[in-house]
């Protein structure tokens, strides 16, 4: 009798473990497909006219960072899945803005030279009639490079802003003047800002800007990681080994801080396969946040794919984490929910709901289209 009971108790154990193991496991890539297809017509069909202004309390013309970072998730849908709306909505948005940064080709913020990513990738798709694509972008990193100033990144929101700029100016023009300056103004921001670096060498994770180096401290006494500040260094990293030759010495610089961020960020995933806000404090405005889990799926799925990451360790993580967004963020029409609005720390944007439509929807975008597409090319 005990034994019928221990086959019944072990086959009610197996019954209920099986729906565990299949619920781990990546849609398949149709789907996947389907559901970037999905966010991205949302999105299209609502900013029919690419160069519209963006009114909120305050107007903002439409090339400004928000906006260039949908534009790199678009273009990496497009590599997946090359739609020709695709193409021309990315072309439009270039055209109706001269192909111009915001501030001009003197300026020196990096999320205004955001849009150079975008504008860089659609010149190599036709170089020969289109010089004028990048010629402001140029011009204005080169302007940049005439001075010795590497101080312009003090937060680090800047790193994925402008550093991949840098990486494919110096791949197109073969000029490793472009590898050295972002490296210069990388180390800079990494041991420098704030009083030691705006990186933490011990736990491997970045402070935001100079407001958040210790003393400062969340409310249980962590130091204030944000997520999608290390998310947005976390893609800086892997789009620009993209462009960076491997025998470059700062290629295993980048490389190994990649390797380091991830091992941290894999050990603060929530449960539920989200990452909070805050990434030390699941206390102060802990959720569920589409912005930095997107990202966080990003580099991870790109580094075990690129053999940089054990898959073994990590795959789990990615799979938890990208059917949690598939199943928790996207909407019947294609809006994403769980959406940090703009801003520098967890408790900006809140609350972060299901339902609220953030200030600005086209960088959750971004960041969930970077991630399905490399999801997508995920064996």
């Amino acid at each position: 009798m005990k034994m019928h009971l221990f086959a019944a108790a072990a086959l009610l154990s197996i019954g209920s473990y099986l729906p565990m193991q299949a619920q781990q496991a990546l849609p398949p890539k149709k789907e996947t497909l389907k559901t970037l297809t999905l966010v991205n017509r949302y999105f299209m069909e609502k900013w029919p006219d690419a160069g519209k202004d963006i009114v909120l309390k305050k107007t903002w013309p439409s090339h400004i960072w928000t906006r260039a970072v949908y534009y790199e998730g678009l273009m990496a849908l497009y590599q997946i899945d090359p739609q020709q709306s695709y193409y021309d909505y990315a072309v439009q948005w270039g055209d109706k803005h001269n192909w111009g940064l915001r501030g001009g080709i003197t300026t020196r913020n990096a999320d205004n030279q955001a849009c150079g990513q975008t504008y860089i990738d659609l010149y190599l798709l036709d170089k020969k009639q289109h010089d004028n694509r990048i010629h402001d972008i140029k011009a204005s990193i080169d302007t940049m490079m005439l001075t010795d100033v590497i101080d312009d990144w003090d937060w680090i929101d800047a790193i994925q802003m402008a550093m991949p700029v840098m990486a494919r100016l110096g791949k197109l023009y073969n000029d490793t003047a472009y590898y050295h300056r972002m490296y210069e103004m990388y180390a800079y921001t990494k041991y420098k800002h704030g009083t030691e670096g705006l990186y933490n060498q011990q736990e491997h994770l970045w402070w935001r800007d100079k407001d958040f180096v210790p003393p400062y401290k969340e409310p249980n006494g962590g130091n204030c990681y944000w997520s999608r500040g290390n998310g947005w260094v976390l893609a800086a990293l892997l789009r620009t080994m993209e462009q960076l030759p491997q025998s470059s010495p700062y290629y295993k610089i980048f490389l190994q801080d990649f390797k380091d961020m991830s091992a941290a960020i894999l050990k603060l995933q929530r449960p539920d396969g989200f990452w909070n806000a805050s990434l030390h404090d699941p206390t102060n405005f802990g959720g569920k946040e589409l912005t930095g889990t997107s990202l966080f799926v990003y580099g991870m799925a790109w580094g075990v794919r690129k053999g940089y990451l054990d898959k073994k360790t990590y795959q789990p993580a990615i799979t938890k984490a990208w059917n949690a967004l598939t199943k928790e963020c996207v909407h019947d029409n294609g809006m994403l929910g769980y959406v940090q609005s703009t801003g520098k720390q967890p408790s900006d944007g809140q609350p972060v709901t299901y339902d609220k439509i953030p200030d600005f929807e086209d960088y959750g975008l971004g960041c969930f289209l970077l991630a399905g597409s490399e999801i997508y090319k995920s064996k």
